[in-house]
């Protein structure tokens, strides 16, 4: 018998579109089409129809992977005569940057809230634990930041482990947007969530595993469940670009905006800002960092150029 090539053995299933909308089965819709608009980030333009289409369909599968962790969950506590409550349930969310993770991060939160059973679930991006301005600079990783060296790495794992113990209040650095950075002696609580969403550029990532196996955790060691938004890279440097151009008329106009300064210069000026910005770094951390943890994900949305998802992986294995 022939075996099957490399080529052709995949850990996931495939689903068009139409097929993947058909498992929504009986999922009520719980949002409307103002709360979508409320819920996309800048420049995804997401409608009701994708939330009905590809977002309810994740929504029952997830609420059907929580009952099932809970309930193995409960027969380890049982066997281990524990009494603690649930274990939280956490959703990792990876991908390129200007692919649309934020929305999708926003969108499941809004839907698992909306779950019969009322869960309380917080949202927590993985840029509170980057390393401040100040330190990626004296280290020479300003060019850097968003690869793996930039982050906190130990900090952000004990951030993990501390809600999977079941801490009651457990903080993570607050990084604002506005100022492109950390912000000094301010925090993020998360007390005790039933599901957290964590959403980030590497949240797959791996590191080279030591020889003599000791324990090395990962990011995604804690992940009940993740997902990979993906998307040709150079539609992704088309959203990049058209983003960057909207947070000119916007954001940037802040004067305490980090890229306030590209708020006055012409169009031409800052497209070839965003160009160099997109060539020298967020490309290269997709290919090198980004893309590669792809095949780890549970579940991979493939976008198209209108940013409507076309294609769902599911892993069956």
């Amino acid at each position: 018998m022939d075996q099957p090539s490399q080529a052709n053995v995949s850990p996931h299933r495939l689903f068009t579109r139409a097929e993947w909308a058909k498992l929504r089965a009986d999922t009520p819709l719980t949002l409307t089409e103002a709360d979508v608009e409320r819920l996309k980030s800048l420049n995804d333009p997401i409608l009701i129809d994708e939330v009905v289409e590809i977002y309810l369909p994740i929504s029952r599968l997830l609420s059907l992977y929580v009952a099932a962790i809970q309930n193995l969950h409960a027969v380890t506590r049982t066997f281990l005569g524990n009494r603690d409550g649930a274990v939280p349930f956490i959703i990792g969310v990876a991908g390129s940057v200007a692919v649309g993770k934020s929305t999708t991060a926003r969108l499941l939160r809004a839907l698992t809230r909306r779950w019969p059973n009322t869960p309380k679930v917080d949202l927590m991006a993985t840029d509170g634990f980057l390393l401040p301005n100040a330190v990626l600079r004296r280290e020479g990783l300003m060019e850097r930041k968003g690869f793996p060296e930039s982050y906190d790495r130990p900090a952000l794992l004990a951030f993990l482990n501390d809600i999977k113990s079941g801490k009651q209040k457990v903080a993570a650095p607050f990084y604002s947007h506005l100022t492109y950075d950390i912000v000094p002696g301010k925090t993020v609580v998360v007390e005790r969530p039933d599901i957290l969403i964590v959403e980030g550029l590497n949240v797959l990532q791996t590191s080279r595993l030591p020889k003599d196996g000791r324990a090395v955790p990962f990011v995604s060691d804690f992940f009940d469940f993740s997902i990979y938004i993906d998307a040709d890279d150079t539609v992704i440097r088309s959203w990049y670009l058209d983003r960057f151009k909207k947070l000119r008329e916007t954001a940037f106009r802040d004067p305490e905006s980090y890229f306030h300064r590209y708020a006055a210069i012409t169009e031409e000026e800052a497209v070839a800002f965003a160009e160099g910005l997109w060539n020298r770094i967020n490309l290269v951390n997709l290919r090198e960092n980004i893309l590669p943890t792809r095949p780890r994900a549970d579940l991979i949305l493939r976008k198209g150029e209108d940013h409507r998802v076309e294609q769902v992986a599911l892993r069956r294995i």
